[in-house]
């Protein structure tokens, strides 16, 4: 596999030709580069006109390898060939440099260009690329590629430091300027330490150094040269300078990178360039793709790619300009902007425990809690650029601080965790690296059930930045003061701040609600963002009808959840636990027909048997069934009225078959309309396996009951008679 680098554009701040001087210092050895050994000349060239000159050298590198490596390869120094093709005229230095040992086994090339910064004459810029591959080096191929990639990143660090050292060391010479080529004249060449019997004066008029040195053997070779080779553009770096990114411009903009990490970000923004005629992202998004991927180029490129397709497919790009806020969402939405952290990250605060998950779901829908996101994290990432440009210091994320307190089961609602599931692994695909930190207050007993459910679901790199804090915790020196100014310490959180506009949450009426068609439509369209399947179910009951599901539950500790909305009429709900086997739907049809009644069981749809593992058959619970004796109300019996709703889990305490019941109400009715007497629930369950809940039982059992909105129970826990 071959390896490719290539730098971002590094400028110096002066003139081309005052960079060449310095660069000649350094040869025929550096002393700051140790694994420079020294040089010798191969060849040398110049032009008639002295315009171009070409120059090969022979350079010796000790490099930093283990003892074995240099053992088994038999040799003490690496040498390399460099060709240098300076043209004073067009004012560019071209390097080329190729390994000349082991050219057999690995193969390295790099090509490097100084040349005149394209909007200020008096500025130089330098690019450079290069290629590594190991195609066998006696079984240590892995160890070689680390290597070269270890020693070629420090070189290049200490690449402009040499050459603002050798500037300073001209300038202690009183060499401040170097006149540019002009065609005609007599153009003095650069030669400095290039042997102690060199002949060197200083022309103090001009400040350079010159050689008096015009010996007919520098112009004999002259005839020597090939006008291709003196012009040849092939192999280096292109000079639309539009696309190109400037090693200041990162570390101001993007962030401190280490050379190879600056090589990613430049070519991955070459590539996007190439493929997408020019129009690439931004500097800033390209940077966090590369990080979510460890800098892998292959894997942040196919990432960003089906990124950039998301982001067409649902027109991402517009939603700042397109999103209009529901009203339920300005009113209730507990969440918004305030100010910035100590590290001038924009920050935004929700206040999780008071949100109205339910309630936000059955009037935005799916979908609305889709664009809802995307449109706080499309305003993250504009608040983040304009807090580059206010600091002066690159700021590619926003922070989050999630309140928690009177978090409670009802967040634990299984069709809002299944949503904001999905919203997660869609932020995670899409916006990665956003997230700089997020601070976590006050986290109740039953936080953990939550975190156990959501955080797998979390990158472990965007795990890292969280901090949680239980009680008064945040409160302090060590608490969010740590990484919010106390000024800007919400005052509900025990802070200075009282001109938060974050709205306290609350309840969402149900005047919000979507109506039921709305909902369901709204289901089939979120499918599009979500890629969700339908989790509710309907089921009308006629006067005295039952519904019921079955579960058999073979490991204790299980938990059965469900949420329910009661459409139409009242209704009757309660869990039950089998004390004894249930018959087979032949017998309780045999039953029911020597029974001879035409109603009861006999007249509801045949219900299947839901198991942990899949397994279902059709049965029923008789009607000659006694409770407390055939079967048990491990859940007190509610009667819920039309138009509430109700959430709740039990957890299993023994195996066996549970059964989660509705009854229609028998109520008296003077209408003929026999139609509107049904009664219709819109319901969801779910059963969860004990060590989904590992480690946070206790939380659980706090609060299993969990009902809520509920009207009225039983005395005895159990429902009116079957």
């Amino acid at each position: 596999m071959v390896q490719k680098y290539q730098s971002p554009v590094r400028v110096y701040k002066y003139p081309f030709e005052l960079v060449m001087a310095a660069y000649e210092k350094r040869f025929p050895s550096c002393e700051m580069i140790p694994v420079f050994v020294g040089s010798d000349v191969i060849s040398e060239e110049t032009s008639e006109d002295g315009a171009i000159h070409i120059i090969e050298r022979r350079c010796s590198l000790n490099v930093d390898a283990p003892y074995l490596l240099k053992k088994i390869a038999g040799v003490d120094f690496v040498y390399f060939v460099q060709r240098n093709t300076l043209d004073r005229r067009a004012r560019t230095l071209k390097i080329e440099a190729w390994n000349e040992s082991f050219a057999s086994r690995i193969i390295i090339q790099e090509y490097c260009t100084y040349s005149v910064h394209p909007e200020d004459p008096n500025l130089t810029c330098f690019e450079q690329s290069a290629s590594l591959e190991v195609k066998s080096f006696f079984g240590f191929e892995n160890a070689v590629e680390k290597l070269a990639a270890k020693q070629y990143a420090q070189n290049i660090k200490k690449g402009k430091e040499i050459i603002e050292f050798y500037i300073e060391e001209l300038r202690s010479q009183g060499i401040t300027h170097v006149p540019p080529f002009v065609s005609g004249k007599s153009t003095p060449l650069i030669k400095v330490n290039q042997s102690e019997a060199g002949s060197e004066i200083s022309d103090a008029s001009s400040g350079v150094v010159v050689s008096n040195e015009t010996t007919d053997a520098t112009a004999n070779k002259t005839n020597n040269l090939a006008p291709a080779s003196l012009s040849s553009e092939a192999n280096f770096p292109s000079r639309d300078v539009n696309l190109k990114l400037e090693s200041e411009y990162i570390a101001r903009c993007v962030g401190k990178l280490t050379p190879l990490q600056e090589s990613s970000l430049v070519q991955l923004k070459k590539w996007m360039a190439d493929a997408h005629q020019g129009k690439v992202p931004t500097d800033q998004t390209m940077m966090r793709f590369l990080q979510a991927q460890d800098f892998n180029l292959e894997k942040a490129r196919e990432m960003l790619c089906q990124s950039l397709v998301w982001r067409k497919k649902y027109q991402v790009d517009r939603i700042l300009n397109t999103y209009d806020v529901p009203k339920v969402v300005k009113e209730l939405f507990p969440g918004g902007w305030h100010h910035y952290d100590k590290d001038g990250r924009p920050l935004y605060i929700l206040r999780l425990g008071q949100m109205d998950v339910k309630g936000f779901i059955k009037s935005i829908g799916q979908e609305g809690l889709v664009k809802l996101t995307l449109h706080v994290c499309e305003e993250g990432l504009k608040k983040a650029e304009e807090a580059t440009q206010k600091t002066g210091k690159p700021i590619s994320s926003w922070s989050l601080l999630v309140d928690l307190e009177e978090l409670s089961m009802r967040h634990l609602w299984r069709p809002g965790i299944r949503a904001s599931l999905h919203i997660i692994e869609m932020v995670e695909a899409n916006y990665p690296e956003t997230l700089g930190r997020v601070l976590f207050t006050r986290a109740p007993r039953v936080f953990p059930i939550l975190w156990t459910l959501v955080s797998a679901f979390i990158n472990e790199n965007t795990r890292s930045k969280f901090v949680f804090y239980t009680g008064n915790d945040y409160q302090g020196d060590d608490g969010l003061e740590e990484f919010i100014s106390a000024e800007y310490i919400p005052d509900f959180l025990g802070g200075k701040c009282t001109t938060s506009s974050i709205p306290e949450g609350g309840v969402v009426p149900k005047s919000y609600y979507m109506s039921e068609e709305e909902y369901l439509r709204e289901k089939s369209e979120g499918k599009k963002i979500l890629i969700d399947d339908s989790m509710y179910q309907s089921v009308s009951l006629q006067k005295g009808q039952v519904h019921e599901i079955l579960f058999d539950i073979k490991e204790k500790g299980s938990v059965i959840t469900w949420d329910f909305d009661v459409i139409k009429q009242d209704v009757t709900f309660t869990v039950l636990r089998l004390d004894r086997l249930l018959p087979t739907v032949e017998e309780s049809d045999e039953h029911e027909s020597a029974q001879g009644c035409g109603g009861g069981h006999s007249a509801l749809p045949q219900l299947g048997r839901l198991s942990l593992d899949g397994t279902a058959g059709p049965i029923v619970i008789p009607k000659t069934w006694i409770i407390n004796q055939d079967y048990h109300a491990v859940e007190p019996c509610l009667e819920i009225k039309e138009g509430e709703s109700v959430q709740g889990s039990h957890i299993t305490r023994t195996e066996g078959t549970y059964v989660l019941q509705w009854k229609h109400v028998d109520q008296q009715h003077h209408s003929f309309d026999f139609s509107s007497h049904k009664a219709k629930i819109m319901f969801f369950y779910e059963v969860l396996k004990s060590q989904d809940y590992k480690g946070s039982m206790s939380s659980l059992q706090s609060s299993h009951s969990g009902t809520t909105l509920a009207s009225g129970q039983s005395a005895n826990g159990s429902c009116p008679s079957r």
